[in-house]
């Protein structure tokens, strides 16, 4: 098997649980906070909507500084509507798929790496980060934003398996 057959796969898998969690976004609710240290709800949805350009940003470049030297942050993408934020979701979604699917298998063992301020975070290979980088940090969010919703009386979808309030 190829290797983008196997991670297009799990991506697609994904990336369905996801946007049945950003589907239930509340508007309105964009300042919501559990913590002082926590991400507002509309800058989490934002992120978690933006994380499928990632994969585009691995798959096309050799390495991305997030914050590079002598230049302004770049602005972060924070929920304004539920349509907005699931077009969003799914353009990136669309751009995603296609290169991985369009994506071979020498490619994916390519050293990636990450750059914050010039220095190196890490340098892996391509399909470590889909894996880590991307997935990883795409379930960690969505859990995330389904604590949000609880907290807000928002029912949870099921994922993995029921939740509280939905079988699977």
């Amino acid at each position: 098997m190829a290797i983008k057959d196997a991670i297009l796969a799990e991506f697609v898998h994904e990336a369905v649980g996801t946007r049945k969690t950003l589907e239930r976004v509340p508007e309105g609710r964009n300042d919501f906070r559990p913590h002082p240290k926590s991400m507002t709800m509309g800058r989490l949805a934002g992120h978690l909507a933006e994380l499928p350009r990632w994969v585009s940003v691995t798959l096309e470049l050799d390495q991305y500084d997030i914050n590079p030297p002598g230049q302004p942050k770049g602005p972060s993408n924070e929920m304004t509507t539920s349509a907005a934020l699931l077009a969003t979701f799914d353009g990136h979604l669309e751009k995603a798929k296609a290169l991985i699917a369009a994506t071979g298998d020498e490619e994916f063992k390519k050293p990636w790496t990450f750059l914050n301020g010039g220095q190196t975070v890490f340098t892996l290979p391509r399909i470590a980060v889909l894996r880590s980088f991307v997935m990883s940090h795409t379930i960690h969010h969505r859990a995330q934003l389904g604590v949000y919703l609880r907290m807000n009386d928002v029912p949870v979808p099921s994922i993995y398996g029921p939740s509280g309030d939905e079988a699977f």
